[in-house]
Formats: structure tokens, sequence, C-alpha cells
């Protein structure tokens, strides 16, 4: 049985890294495999160079790090690519429960306090109850 991988995630550069280091890959011999340039890949990692949010382009860079299509690090993936780039991801604003529980979240992401009311709001409506 495999040992599951904890990745504690900070950004997206981070998570890459992680990954890419975990499937047993240097930076050179990942993007040797897969066509990448390397400055690149480099400036990703650390940060210095956003990451697209194109599909495309996420969903090659997530199979060459052997993300599971559909799993949850393949979510936290596209979620850190947005994150990184300060948007929203399309999924989360074509849900039509959207407008009312996003303003929930950034009161709360801001730290400001939530009454019990507004939190279960957040949660009813997160978990479509």
């Amino acid at each position: 049985m495999a040992k599951s991988q904890v990745f504690t995630v900070q950004s997206f550069g981070e998570f890459f890294r992680q990954k890419r280091v975990a499937i047993g890959f240097t930076l050179r011999s990942f993007c040797e495999r897969y066509g990448y340039d390397p400055g690149n890949i480099s400036r990703l990692e650390r940060n210095i160079l956003s990451p697209s949010i194109d599909k495309e382009k996420l969903a090659g860079y997530a199979v060459a790090l052997k993300i599971p299509k559909d799993s949850e690090e393949w979510t936290i993936f596209f979620d850190l690519a947005h994150a990184a780039k300060g948007r929203v991801p399309e999924d989360i604003l074509s849900n039509t429960r959207a407008p009312r529980f996003l303003p929930l979240l950034f009161r709360t992401a801001r730290g400001q306090r939530l009454s019990k009311k507004k939190l279960q709001e957040l949660v009813d409506l997160i978990n479509n109850e």
C-alpha cells in the first residue's frame, strides 16, 4: 500500500515544486522530459512568474506532475493558479449560489466576524443544503 503524501501548501509555486520533487524529478530532468523551459518553470516554482489560468496549460502541467484528474489535488492545483492571479475560478463564478456566499466568504477572509447565523448560512450555501 502506497504511503500518502502530505503537502503543506502556501502558493502555486510551492505546490508545483513539491509535486515535481515527489515524483522524483529534478528541475532539469522534468523540463527535458516534458519539453518545458527550465527558466520558466523555475520562476513559476519561486512565484516570480504567475501561472497561466488557461485550462489546457494547467491540465498539461497537472498531467506531467502526475496529479490525478478530478482529484482533490487537481482542484487545489487549479485553485492555487487562480489565487495566484487574484481570480475566482469559473466554476465558482458560474455557481448560482456564488453571489450569496462569496461576500460572506470575503468578509470572513478579511477577519471580520460573522454571527453564528451568517456563518451557518455560509456553510449551508456551500453545502447546498
